[in-house]
């Protein structure tokens, strides 16, 4: 296929339309470049920070090579019943975990909204409290709690309720925020209060987009109740760190080989969920 080159008119046409993409200024060309030294300069001191040592590399590949063959065939053993169930509660302590944060973030969200809360102390202190509720991984989180209630599910469940309502209360008060404010306006010009105007006008927009995001984040936090698990706040996490310790490879592999089923499962359901809500939107 034969390229056509622009006209003089289309170029005209162009550098009206674009005049900064065209033609950058020498601020703009000393910018990029001086951005693109620091990254390349960042990252050589990164790979000396980290002592990385390019001749460490293969011995390591071989010896994950030996891993990966004493972890095959996957086998459970004995434990399969065990297992499944433990899967069932992680699954469990995710879904619990987001929906807990999900439904204590809403309220709160409204008060981190400028068309929602016009004081400005409110909604900085707000935002100020999701930015460190967020600031703290959920690993954290279930280490503190674990220290709070003790070992098991419901330590886990706390953790990722804690992690996710910072993360929930940002995400949903800039979704409120970038409603139309047309649906509110009316309902406002037709005699309505301001929680009429919130109930009715933002709500409704926004919903499906907040559904969206609960599913997606019960599908990551899938992952995420298995490694906290790890440290002793229930699910399957709790066998594969034992497993891993007592050198059972085998039973390992079949561990990892069902919460990646899980999460395959998880993510193609919230997928189709998230773009019938989207379509709904």
């Amino acid at each position: 296929m034969k390229l056509l080159s622009p006209s003089s008119e289309d170029l005209v046409r162009l550098n009206a339309l674009y005049p900064q993409g065209l033609h950058q200024s020498l601020q703009q060309q000393l910018t990029g470049w001086f951005t693109a030294v620091v990254a390349i300069v960042a990252f050589i001191y990164g790979l000396f920070a980290i002592d990385f040592v390019p001749e460490r590399i293969l011995p390591g590949l071989l010896k994950l090579g030996s891993f990966v063959m004493l972890m095959i065939p996957p086998d459970p053993g004995p434990s399969f019943s065990t297992y499944l169930q433990s899967l069932a509660e992680t699954l469990g302590i995710a879904f619990l975990g987001t929906l807990i944060a999900a439904v204590l973030a809403i309220p709160f969200s409204l008060l981190a909204t400028r068309n929602v809360l016009p004081i400005w102390l409110v909604r900085f202190v707000t935002r100020r409290f999701f930015d460190t509720i967020r600031g703290v991984d959920t690993l954290i989180w279930a280490l503190i709690w674990i220290s709070v209630v003790g070992l098991g599910p419901f330590a886990g469940v706390l953790a990722i309720a804690s992690s996710d309502f910072g993360a929930f209360g940002k995400l949903f008060s800039e979704a409120i925020e970038a409603a139309d404010r047309k649906a509110v306006e009316g309902i406002k010009a037709s005699g309505g209060n301001r929680l009429h105007e919130i109930r009715f006008g933002l709500i409704p927009q926004v919903l499906p987009v907040i559904a969206g995001q609960v599913l997606y984040y019960m599908e990551s936090n899938t992952r995420s109740a298995t490694i906290i698990g790890i440290v002793g706040a229930g699910g399957i996490g709790m066998h594969l760190a034992e497993q891993i310790r007592t050198l059972e490879w085998q039973h390992v592999s079949f561990l990892i080989v069902l919460v990646l089923i899980a999460v395959s499962a998880i993510d193609f359901v919230s997928a189709r969920l998230r773009k019938s809500l989207m379509g709904t939107a």
